[in-house]
């Protein structure tokens, strides 16, 4: 239902219960009044005629009937006298006050009380009658009270006619409200209102041309903002598609090197060694530290091989690999303690196992070349989740561990989210660093 009809409906039973109400004060007050004036009407009238029949009853009808005809018609009575045979010898005139007029029956119903009958009784048999008529006083009210509903319909109709242009016109601005808020839900957030009639309406205005250009500036930045996600999204898969690369040229460069550049470098050693074992002196020299030389050169590419890819995983699995690093720092430091804890009880998969190793690698060199650290502890726990400890007693992080240029740690942290897990980088108390991974079991294998 319209604003404009539910007001004018309000407006429409609030005026008619109001009309109908003075319609029934007036009513009620009209019925009080005509109950009032038939009861000292008919009061009055009953002693004026006991007093008559008084005076002639000795005279006869003759005198008495002279009188009645004289006297007329009472207003609110009428006067009938009948024989003792039951003939009527006399009626009163009808009243010539508003003759020939009558209220509506249903009004008179309505208002007339009830009207008592007296009966005065002649010493000779004849009878007087004395009924009270309330007729005149019921028109009289009639015609105070029609006209109350003649100006209360047109007043009603006058009423809800100008409340129906009066809210019509405070309403007119609502349209273009509205179509301006489908204008802006079906995207053209350039729309503005006009200026509109009436304080509110301004106002709603005012508000509305407010809110177009912050909607449209709150639309602009979250479409940057998706488009920022969007290309997040796919550095992030680039960057992952770019890791995956990375590592499969690193596994093939280090299966190269050991396959082939080892047994290329083993040979040479061993044709130094030939060489080195004849008699030319010169020879055996150079010999000598060709083998020297090939020797230091294998220990190197040994060393390398781990930090390209752990050809191990492939092999021997996640926990003999991770033995095999620390005893192979420890050879390297022995004054710097290691030690390894882990509880590895599922395959993980190549991607999460690659992953841990490739944080504990990190932390550890780190701790080793930076940190000055002289204990470093590694510990991998697998219960609902798979959790990576490395913990040192070095300096700790530099203040500037996060800025950009930083490729080692952002890159460790990258690779535990694609794996849907979080990496922490904590200083520890009093001091020292924690390196500290957690992973979902079931990540991507």
């Amino acid at each position: 239902m319209k604003l404009r009809t539910h007001v004018n409906l309000i407006v429409a039973g609030l005026s008619a219960a109001f009309f109908l109400l003075v319609t029934w004060l007036e009513f009620d007050i009209t019925r009080r009044a005509v109950n009032e004036e038939m009861t000292g009407a008919n009061t009055v009238a009953a002693r004026l005629i006991a007093g008559v029949v008084d005076v002639y009853q000795d005279a006869g009808e003759g005198p008495l009937l002279i009188f009645l005809k004289q006297l007329g018609r009472l207003r609110a009575h009428e006067i009938s006298i009948w024989a003792a045979a039951g003939v009527e010898i006399y009626r009163s005139p009808p009243s010539p006050y508003k003759a020939g007029r009558a209220a509506p029956q249903w009004f008179s119903a309505l208002l007339t009380p009830p009207l008592p009958e007296r009966t005065f009784m002649m010493p000779n048999g004849t009878q007087l009658h004395l009924k009270a008529d309330a007729s005149r006083a019921v028109l009289d009210g009639w015609d105070h009270l029609e006209p109350l509903i003649a100006y209360g319909a047109i007043a009603f109709a006058v009423l809800n006619a100008l409340v129906f242009w009066l809210v019509g016109r405070a309403v007119a601005p609502w349209p273009v409200i509205a179509n301006g808020l489908a204008r802006i839900e079906r995207g053209d957030l350039d729309y503005r209102l006009p200026a509109l009639a009436g304080h509110e309406a301004g106002l709603i205005a005012a508000a509305f041309n407010r809110m177009a250009p912050a909607v449209q500036e709150k639309l602009a930045s979250e479409r940057k903002a998706r488009d920022a996600e969007e290309r997040l999204q796919e550095r992030r898969e680039l960057g992952q598609l770019i890791e995956q690369r990375l590592d499969e040229e690193r596994r093939l460069i280090a299966r190269e090197l050991h396959d082939e550049f080892a047994q290329s470098v083993t040979a040479i050693r061993s044709l130094a060694v030939v060489i080195a074992s004849q008699q030319d002196v010169k020879s055996a020299s150079a010999a000598q530290l060709i083998s020297t030389e090939a020797a230091r050169l294998y220990d190197a590419m040994h060393g390398l091989i781990p930090r390209l890819a752990p050809l191990s995983l492939d092999t021997i699995g996640l926990a003999e690999t991770l033995e095999g690093f620390i005893r192979d720092w420890r050879q390297r430091h022995p004054d710097i303690t290691f030690t390894l804890r882990h509880e590895i009880s599922m395959p993980l998969g190549a991607s999460v196992s690659l992953a841990v190793y490739r944080i504990i690698q990190e932390s550890v060199i780190n701790a080793v070349r930076h940190a000055q650290s002289s204990t470093i502890a590694v510990e991998v726990d697998c219960a609902d989740r798979l959790l990576v400890k490395v913990m040192d007693d070095g300096t700790g992080l530099p203040p500037d561990w996060s800025r950009p240029g930083r490729f080692g740690l952002r890159g460790l942290r990258e690779r535990v989210t694609q794996l849907g897990g979080e990496l922490q980088l904590l200083n520890r108390d009093p001091h020292g660093t924690a390196v500290v991974a957690a992973i979902p079991l079931g990540s991507q294998r």
